[in-house]
């Protein structure tokens, strides 16, 4: 069964706060979008709809978070850029205990359009000293990384999406550490979100050719996973990564980073060229870019 892991992200939520009544939720009033709504039904008294005002519940949110609650924050991921400066100065310079959990992430949002597909939301992210950077590929991952998030101390951000993807079974889930889901010896596809389901497809594609395709899901954008990286680029596969973002500042830069160090390896980008989403179906608009599994599978096929 398919699921959205902004859904995910309500149950898991909401499981939570049975365990943990340090455990509180604000929204900028689209708890119904986000899924925080879920928490909200459950916990009333512990959901605080802050109107669309992404600044000021930011700001609540660090205030929370001196008092020793644990807060996690709702809205689309494109607004991060609204209450960027609240993030940097209220939640990163002190390194308060608040947790984002953004979703409607890239553009897969679909009839929404450019102006409210976030391209950009992962490079803001990672730029911010001592921020954690998550982005989840399917139910079981998403759960894990909500549990994860709240047990560690210090600014998270969750990347989540509205589009349902299918589910890649229970796995060891750590902070900082990737998940090899399909082993090849031919390319290598650094991925993560949405896009997981997309190169394992494409992974199925490319077999019938004689061609072997790692998966590599990096459900963490921030720390990164250099040794595992390093490691999979010491085999002299072809490597590529596949992102659901602008190649700028994402994740294809974050695997780009942790290569640097070891000297020239080649890698190719496959996301977001350089320009705006557009209004269409999810399906069509994710082709419009190239991000079909077919396509990915015509691109890696092509550089090989």
């Amino acid at each position: 069964m398919k699921k959205a892991t902004r859904v995910s992200f309500g149950e898991a939520l909401a499981e939570l706060g049975k365990r943990n009544n340090r455990i509180v939720t604000l929204d900028a009033d689209l708890s119904s979008a986000t899924m925080s709504g879920i928490f909200q039904k459950a916990f009333p008294q512990r959901h605080f709809n802050c109107g669309i005002a992404e600044s000021n519940m930011i700001d609540m949110a660090c205030g929370m978070s001196m008092m020793g609650l644990i807060p996690f924050c709702s809205t689309f991921a494109v607004f991060a850029g609204r209450c960027f400066e609240n993030i940097r100065n209220g939640i990163c310079y002190p390194q308060a205990n608040v947790k984002l959990a953004f979703s409607h992430a890239g553009i897969s949002v679909g009839e929404d359009g450019g102006t409210h597909q976030s391209i950009e939301d992962l490079a803001l992210m990672r730029v911010l000293p001592g921020m954690t950077v998550l982005c989840p590929c399917d139910d079981s991952e998403t759960k894990n990384a909500v549990t994860a998030a709240a047990e560690m101390e210090g600014p998270v951000y969750l990347r989540l999406a509205r589009m349902a993807t299918r589910s890649f079974g229970e796995r060891a889930f750590e902070i900082g550490k990737g998940n090899i889901l399909r082993e090849g010896r031919h390319a290598v596809a650094f991925t993560c979100g949405i896009m997981v389901e997309a190169c394992m497809d494409a992974a199925e594609l490319l077999a019938r050719d004689g061609i072997e395709l790692s998966v590599v899901n990096l459900h963490t954008i921030k720390p990164m996973d250099t040794k595992l990286v390093r490691q999979l680029a010491s085999t002299g596969a072809a490597l590529f990564s596949v992102e659901e973002h602008s190649v700028i500042g994402g994740l294809g830069d974050a695997v780009r980073d942790a290569l640097e160090p070891e000297g020239s390896h080649e890698l190719i980008k496959i996301g977001i060229q350089d320009c705006f989403g557009q209004s269409g179906k999810p399906e069509a608009v994710l082709r419009e870019y190239g991000l079909c599994a077919d396509q990915i599978a015509a691109t890696i096929r092509s550089k090989l």
